[in-house]
Order: structure tokens, then C-alpha cells, then sequence
């Protein structure tokens, strides 16, 4: 699936063409009706997800898109639905919904309608499908039929026990496990063998293990998964995934098994391999709870239970930074078929859980998968043996090889994001050794792919070693290095004439993806940590690029498992470790800017999707992390914290050194008062938006008499300027002078805002009609920025504005820019007034010497394009595309509004077209659905 080079849209200015993406039902006619309706609802969704296994809400969410019959019709809308959910297939197929059935709603919604039939059971299949109304009162044929499984309900839902291997817990030491030798187990066997009657309808699991897992039956792994289930605060939340299995199984003997390693659940020190901090949760454990149905009604369990027996895998080092030694010999041959002779296997012990509550896809990120495999672009021989191999791209990695050689002898792959002077690898940049270690069976062709560790690395250095006694090496037939990351989907596109602009938004891009895992990740290496400012201040910019709606609601119940009971939210979620200690003094586990995106993450899957579930679900918690802030505050004043992390200054990067952290901490504070008197407001908690309402004047008062000085905030920095011209801080009066002293800043010093007040610049800039000034100082490679990091060799982005070698070279943390693409250039905006893109702003920013820019954005109401290109100097056409069901706003730069056309007709003649005013340069039109080509001279 390569979705990671650069991809044009197919868009000529004055002729726009839209093609349907596959997955849509041709309209069709209801009985009865005399027309076919304007409108089809398609790509059905549950919990935002497409056929889902594994819910475990009770009412879930469901939604479609809308396609429309005639491609060119304009001005389409939804006036009313009908779903049809029911217990099977074919009671959906003869329009009958035993479970629920809405019969008409008028209502134009499509995006997380709420279920509200019968109860629905644990691990029950349901099926649904949904017709619409046009404005014609047409109606549309049924939808091709949807389901989704349900998880477990109720927690007493749950059968299996968590099972481990005797004498394994925190307090006593490791045992050896069957007749494997004296050590910590690294990798944990569960197996059962099992029968299954005739006659099977629907096999389904839901299955966990701590720290990674990987389920097989009958030898076959179970689903494509990799590094499940996702990390978060054990003691509050476990995973689980559910899986349909039908296929998998045969009638007769069957057998079950699971592989266990240590993830982010069991992290220790060891020697000669690097390791960020030491923490061990407990000992591994696995739980799954299979449920057979059969045709004639009757049902049968197997669960893991003291029925299993257990053995050490030949995993003998795990460890989710040091790396994965996986020793084939030791391999027990057969052992997840049925029939395995499982001599010397000892029977599991049922243990306590880890302490949180099993959890399915209420709060899972999407799953780790496999994506682009990159192949060796170039290679170097060291020395005999060491073999360095360049992959050509800085990514989140496992690589994959096929090797042949001696029993006993042994591959390592060191993978690493830098060079040293002689060719070697050189790891400092990822924290230290770190490395796979396959040591070989001798049984001929052998393939390794790792199961628990991932790194991001551009190189790999292989160097092999002969069986002891031996002298031959094995020989390295191929290699190849396999992208893997959370499968979020892709939402946007984006090219320009400007090719640095374009490779901007790639590096950026790999650097999201390297980081989309369980969490979104600082680095793939590392840390691997949830370091939570990056989830708010890059949230836009990763949201335009992906489908980021289920990777933040992880985010969300990871925030607010970690959150204290004094409301205090830490810097890191999960929180594994407290660099610099306990307690909340410490800036580097608090800092505001960084715990404010337990409200701020919220606030912007609201404004990007239109759902008001995370607010919801966690305003009570977010409520309590604003009065923790409120009783640090003196004065309505903040002062602790980490500030501007990585701003440049004189001194090497870190904390802030141009802005006083007072300022970032308390405009953060005053926009999450703010956030939160609007989600009390649209919550109708009357009485607490009043309060906020107030509390934010006050903040902003006090942050005026504090910080505003001769016509600058505080020290006049980027970020001390930007942050109150983008909150609404500064006063009208004075707003226009803010501008031209950040502007002045800007072209004097080019770039100086670090991690939090980076966005903030853009913002400032761009909303101030600057975006010039972006241009500007982004379009160039001698001076610290994206072009110096590509001018360096980078492939992702860097931690450091100037690439530097020391820092990660491959950190999401300054990537906002993306969202400038979008937001700005293209000009593709939501109307805070129709959150979820249902109301819709195309305003594109006209600058430097570009003479074209493409983005398309996949929205939960459906695809959005902006295209324009410049001819002829001044001539400009712009191309919008906009999803039915919704409006648009399009501001369209022109010498003069009445002569704006589409077509030969002036642009207000044209059918879905009306004139509204003329602002800043700008002709004014409301669009309804539709393609649309304005053609226009530039003022």
C-alpha cells in the first residue's frame, strides 16, 4: 500500500473532474418510486470503522457518505434517513430490522448517528444498512449491507482467565518454564488443543497478551496485526482484539496458540543494549475466550484457563528498545498444530490480571500493520561479515530476511539513522546498541521476520557469525526493511509547482507516520513515548494528512488514565516513567503545554469531525485538570513548566530560551478556560460556561498587565508575539502593530519559535494575512528550517530545526507546517460554525512565485478539493470540488468581484452560486455541493 510518495491530483482549472472511488452503490430506484434519487449513502461506518469486530459500547455510532447520481448536480442534500439493523443477513436483505428500525428521521445527519435498538449481546454479529431522502423527497435505494461484532459488553461477560506460567510475578524471581534452561523468559508458548462438532456457523475470539501477542490456529497466525494489543496505563486499561476465525477452523481437532513477549508492559535494563528507563508491570500473561456457535443454536467455549500448557518460546531477548534475539533452534516445530506432543510443556497457571479493565475498540488506536517494503538502495562491505545496507528512507522498521548457514550461526541487524566517518552505523541519535539477532536452525532457507520490535532507522549494518566450531558464514540471500506503523487512514494529498514544498510535506509526513503507533510516539527509538504537546499543536497537521479520530480517542483515555486525582495530567501519557522524579515541580512531568492536550485534542476532534463524544466522555476530568491549573496560579498567572521547547537561542536546544515560560504557560491556560467555556456551552452546562466565561477574562486581563510592554509581549519574541495574536489576547487596538513586529522579527532572524510556539507563528502569520512571510521563510535551505534538514540528507523530520546529528533524526514535533499547506495554501478550512466540514471556508493563500496548488482532504462528510494555478501572470482559476450535504464559503482573489466567472457566465449567474461581499481582496461566494471552476484576475 504505498501511500507515502508524493501524488497529484488530476485537476485542470475550468475543468474539474471528479471520479467516484470504488466502494459506492450505484443509486438505485425504490419501489413504488417514480425517479432515482439525487443521492446514494455508501462507505457505511461503524464507530468510525469499516465492518468492526470488537465493539464494546452499547449504543455505537454509525455513519455514511453520500454519493451523488449525477456527478455535475450541485446543491445536494440529505433530508432524512431509514436504517435497518438486525440480528442477520437476511433479515436485512427482506427490509426488516429485528433490532432496530428508525423508520424515516428527517435530519441531514450521516456521521455518528446513534444506535437505538434492542441490547446487543457480547460478541453478537449485527448488520445494518441505511437509505436517504433527497430535497425532492426522493428516496434512495438501501445500501449494500454493513455489520459489525459486537466485544464484551459487561465485564462479567468475560469467561477466560489471564494465564501465565507458575511462580511468574513481580515479587518472585523468574523460573525456568518446562525444559527450557534457567533464565527470565523473554517469550511465553500458551497452547490447547481443542475439538470442534459439525456443523460450525461463526467462530470468534477476543483475545489479549502482555506485553505483545500474537494468536495462531491450526499454525496460521490470526489476522495481520503486529505489536498487539496497544500500550496504555495497565493498571487502568488492557486491550483485547476480536477476531472472526470461522475460516480457521475444521471440524475435529483443532489447537490454539499464543506467543507473548514483553513490550512496553515489561521493560528491563540489560547489559550492551540500550534501554530509556526500567519498569516491569508483571509477568506475561495471556487471555482469550473463543465462543463456538453451531447450527442447531448450542454454543461452546474455549478459554485459556489451567487447561493450557505453557513453555519459553525461542525468544531469548525482548526488549521494546534493546531489540529481539530470536534463537530458531529452539523453536518447538508444530507446537500450535493439533497433535503436537507436548512432553515437557507444564501446565499454565491462572494469575491475576494486571489490574485495568479490558477494553476493545471504545478506546483502541487503529492496528499496527505492515505497509511499504523498502528495498536496499545501496550497499557496502566493511569487512568480511559487515555489510551495510542503506534502505533509502528514514522509517519506522522491521526488517525481513532470508538467510543459509550452519546451525548455531547467527545474524545481527543493527539499524540506525546516521553514519559514522568509516561507513558503520552509528546509533547515538536513537539512545544507544539496540539490534535484531537471529540465530539460525541450519534447516536450509530460512526467512526472519521479528514479532516484537520495531526501530526507526535508515541503514541497517549486518554482520553475520559462523557456528561455533565452524568457519563458514551464512550467507544473506536478501533483505529488505518493512514500514510498519498504525493503520490510520489517509486523508489528504497535496503538491505544488514548488518541489521543496513538496518534499516538506513528505519529510513531515514520514515523520508522522514513523511515530503512529499504540501512541503517537516522539521517536521510533529512542523514547517511543507519548509526549503529549506534540498531539495538540500538531494535531491539525497530522488530522489534514490522516484520519487521526481513533488514534485520538486512544489518546484521550490514555490522558485521562494517567491524570492524578488532584486533576493533574503529566507530560507523558502512559506515563512509564517520571524523568526528574515524582511530584508535579518537576517541568519535565509538568509543564501546561503539554498536559493541555487532554483538552485541547478534544476540543480539535470536535472542530475536525463534529462529535462531541471525547468532550463528553471526559469533560468532568477535564474540568478537574483546569482547577489543578487554577490552584497553581497566582493571579491568574503560570509559571512552571518547560515553555518553548527547542526554540533557537544562543545555547544548545531544550527548554525555552527566548520566551518567558509564564507567557506559553498562561496563554495555554486562558485556551483551555476558553476550550472549556465552549464545550460547557455546547454540553449545556449553563452554569460552568458562565464561570469559564468569566475565568477567561480575568486570565486575560492579568496577561495583559504582566506581559504587555512597549508594543510587545514580554521579550518580543516569535512565540511571545504569535501565541496572544492567535488566542485573542491582545486588544484590537494593538493588533495590527503585534503583526508587523512579528513580521519584522520574522525576515531579521528567519525562524526562532521552537516545539509549542511554532504553530502559533504560522497561525499568527497566516490569520493575519502573512502568509507571505511563510513563504518566505520556509522557502529556503541555508538558514535552520525544513530546507536545511533536506539540504543535510534527512528523509523524515528532524528533533532540531538545523538537523542536528546529535537529536533524533526523525521526531514529528515541528511538523506543523502541513497544516499550512492545507489550511492556507490550498485553503481548505472547517467553519467553526459547521464543525466536521459540514459548513466549509476555500481560502487559498495566493503567494510567492508558486503557480499551483493541489490538496484534496477526505472529510467525515465526504472529499473536499482545492486546486488553483496561475496563467498568464495574473489570471488565476481555481477548482473546488465539495461533498453533498454541505456549503462552502469561497473567497476568491480578485482585481474585481464582478468580473469573477465560472464558465463564460459571471460567477453569481451560475447555478449553486450567490454572491455574498467583497473582503480584502477577495470576491465572496456561497457554493453549495458540487464542482465548481472560478476563473478570476488577481488584484
Amino acid at each position: 500500500m504505498k501511500f507515502f510518495r508524493l501524488s497529484l491530483l488530476s485537476l485542470a482549472v475550468g475543468s474539474v473532474h471528479v471520479c467516484a472511488e470504488p466502494g459506492y452503490p450505484v443509486p438505485a430506484t425504490a419501489a413504488g418510486q417514480a425517479q432515482i434519487a439525487s443521492l446514494a449513502p455508501g462507505r457505511l461506518r461503524c464507530e468510525s470503522r469499516e465492518n468492526p469486530m470488537g465493539v464494546d459500547v452499547d449504543r455505537p455510532g454509525l455513519g455514511w457518505l453520500l454519493e451523488a447520481a449525477d456527478p455535475s448536480a450541485r446543491g445536494l442534500t440529505q433530508t432524512g434517513y431509514q436504517i435497518l439493523v438486525a440480528s442477520s443477513a437476511d433479515f436485512s436483505a427482506n427490509d426488516r430490522g429485528d433490532l432496530w428500525d428508525s423508520g424515516k428521521v428527517s435530519s441531514d445527519a450521516t456521521y455518528q448517528v446513534v444506535y437505538a435498538g434492542k441490547p446487543l449481546a457480547s460478541s453478537q454479529e449485527v448488520f445494518w444498512k441505511v437509505r436517504t431522502w433527497d430535497p425532492h423527497g426522493h428516496v434512495s435505494g438501501w445500501s449494500s449491507t454493513a455489520r459489525w461484532t459486537m466485544g464484551i459488553v459487561q465485564p462479567g461477560d468475560w469467561q477466560a482467565r489471564w494465564i501465565s506460567a507458575p511462580g511468574l510475578d513481580n515479587a518472585a524471581p523468574a523460573k525456568a518454564i518446562g525444559t527450557a534452561p534457567v533464565k527470565p523468559p523473554q517469550s511465553l508458548l500458551f497452547r490447547r488443543d481443542f475439538v470442534v462438532k459439525p456443523e460450525l456457523r461463526r467462530a470468534v475470539v477476543h483475545v489479549s497478551g502482555l506485553g505483545h501477542y500474537e494468536m495462531s490456529i491450526n499454525g496460521t497466525k490470526v489476522g495481520a496485526d503486529l505489536l498487539a494489543p496497544g500500550w496504555t496505563q495497565y493498571g487502568k486499561t488492557v486491550l483485547y482484539d476480536t477476531h472472526d476465525v470461522t475460516p480457521m477452523l475444521k471440524s475435529g481437532n483443532n489447537a490454539a496458540g499464543i506467543m507473548v513477549g514483553n513490550g512496553m508492559y515489561d521493560v528491563a535494563k540489560s547489559a550492551g543494549r540500550y534501554n530509556k528507563f526500567a519498569a516491569a508491570t508483571g509477568a506475561q500473561k495471556a487471555c482469550a475466550q473463543l465462543r463456538l456457535e453451531y447450527d442447531d443454536g448450542t454454543v461452546e467455549w474455549v478459554n485459556t484457563d489451567t487447561g493450557w500448557k505453557v513453555k519459553d518460546g525461542p525468544m531469548a531477548y525482548s526488549n521494546v528498545y534493546g531489540g529481539e534475539d530470536y534463537d530458531a533452534r529452539l523453536e518447538s516445530k508444530g507446537w500450535n498444530q493439533p497433535g503436537f506432543d507436548a512432553t515437557g510443556w507444564i501446565t499454565a497457571a491462572a494469575v491475576a490480571g494486571p489490574g485495568g479493565e479490558r477494553k476493545g475498540l471504545s478506546v483502541a488506536n487503529p492496528p499496527i500493520r505492515a505497509f511499504e517494503v523498502l528495498k536496499p538502495v545501496s550497499k557496502k562491505e566493511l569487512r568480511a561479515g559487515v555489510t551495510v545496507y542503506d534502505m533509502g528512507q528514514n522509517a519506522s522498521v522491521m526488517p525481513r530476511f532470508t538467510v543459509k548457514g550452519a546451525a548455531g550461526s547467527v545474524v545481527r541487524v543493527i539499524p540506525a539513522e546516521l553514519l559514522k566517518g568509516d561507513g558503520s552505523v552509528n546509533q547515538d541519535s536513537g539512545g544507544g546498541p539496540s539490534y535484531w539477532q537471529y540465530t539460525l536452525a541450519g534447516t536450509g532457507r530460512e526467512t526472519y521476520f521479528p514479532k516484537f520490535f520495531y526501530r526507526g532507522s535508515r541503514y541497517q549494518q549486518v554482520e553475520v557469525t559462523p557456528a561455533p566450531g565452524r568457519r563458514e558464514l551464512p550467507v544473506i540471500e536478501s533483505i529488505e526493511c518493512v514500514v510498519v506503523h498504525a493503520a490510520s487512514p489517509v486523508a489528504g494529498e497535496f503538491a505544488t509547482s514548488n518541489e521543496l514544498f513538496n518534499r516538506i510535506w513528505s519529510l513531515v509526513r514520514w515523520a508522522q507516520c514513523s511515530n503512529m503507533f499504540s501512541v503517537m510516539t516522539d521517536c521510533p527509538h529512542r523514547e517511543k513515548l507519548g509526549w503529549l504537546e506534540e498531539d495538540h499543536l500538531n494535531g491539525p497537521a497530522l488530522r489534514y494528512n490522516f484520519d487521526m479520530s481513533l488514534m485520538f480517542a486512544k489518546t484521550m483515555n490514555d490522558m485521562a488514565d494517567s491524570q492524578l486525582e488532584n486533576g493533574f495530567v503529566p507530560n507523558i501519557a502512559p506515563e512509564y516513567v517520571k524523568f526528574g522524579g515524582d511530584g508535579d515541580s518537576n517541568p519535565f512531568r509538568n509543564s501546561p503545554e503539554w498536559g493541555s492536550s487532554f483538552l485541547l485534542v478534544a476540543w480539535q476532534q470536535y472542530l475536525f469531525n463534529g462529535d462531541l463524544e471525547l468532550l463528553r466522555r471526559h469533560y468532568a476530568a477535564m474540568k478537574r485538570y483546569v482547577s489543578y491549573l487554577d490552584g497553581r496560579a497566582q493571579d491568574h498567572i503560570l509559571d512552571f513548566g518547560l515553555g518553548d521547547w527547542f526554540d533557537i537561542g544562543p545555547k544548545r536546544p531544550g527548554a525555552s530560551q527566548l520566551t518567558p515560560k509564564a507567557l506559553t504557560a498562561t496563554a495555554i491556560y486562558f485556551e483551555d478556560v476558553s476550550v472549556m467555556f465552549k464545550a460547557a456551552r455546547l454540553l449545556g452546562k449553563d452554569d460552568d460556561a458562565r464561570q469559564f466565561e468569566a475565568q477567561s477574562q480575568s486570565i486575560r486581563a492579568a496577561f495583559n498587565r504582566k506581559f504587555w510592554k512597549n508594543g510587545n509581549y514580554a521579550t518580543g519574541s516569535q512565540t511571545a508575539n504569535s501565541m496572544p495574536m492567535v488566542l485573542g489576547l491582545v486588544d484590537p487596538e494593538n493588533r495590527p502593530a503585534v503583526l508587523e513586529s512579528i513580521v519584522a522579527d520574522v525576515r531579521q532572524k528567519c525562524l526562532t519559535a521552537g516545539d509549542v510556539g511554532y504553530r502559533y507563528l504560522l497561525r499568527a502569520l497566516a490569520d493575519g494575512g502573512r502568509s507571505d512571510v511563510i513563504y518566505e521563510m520556509n522557502n529556503q535551505s541555508d538558514r535552520p528550517g525544513y530546507g536545511m534538514q533536506l539540504k543535510r540528507g534527512a528523509t523524515s523530520l528532524t528533533e532540531a530545526w538545523d538537523a542536528n546529528p546529535g537529536p533524533s533524526q526523525n521526531h514529528f514535533m515541528l511538523g506543523q507546517i502541513n497544516e499550512w499547506f492545507f489550511h492556507d495554501l490550498a485553503g481548505i478550512q472547517c467553519d467553526p460554525t459547521g464543525p466536521g466540514f459540514k459548513k466549509i471556508i476555500i481560502r487559498p493563500a495566493i503567494v510567492g512565485d508558486l503557480s499551483e496548488v493541489r490538496a484534496s482532504y477526505n472529510s467525515v462528510s465526504g472529499k473536499i478539493v482545492s486546486s488553483w494555478k496561475r496563467a498568464g501572470g495574473n489570471q488565476l482559476g481555481l477548482g473546488v470540488v465539495i461533498p453533498p450535504n454541505t456549503t462552502a464559503t469561497v473567497y476568491v482573489p480578485a482585481r474585481n468581484p464582478a468580473a469573477v466567472r465560472i464558465g463564460d457566465p459571471p460567477a453569481a449567474q451560475s447555478p449553486g452560486v450567490t454572491f455574498l461581499r467583497s473582503e480584502a481582496g477577495c470576491a465572496v461566494f456561497s457554493i453549495g455541493s458540487g464542482s465548481y471552476s472560478f476563473l478570476t484576475t488577481l488584484p
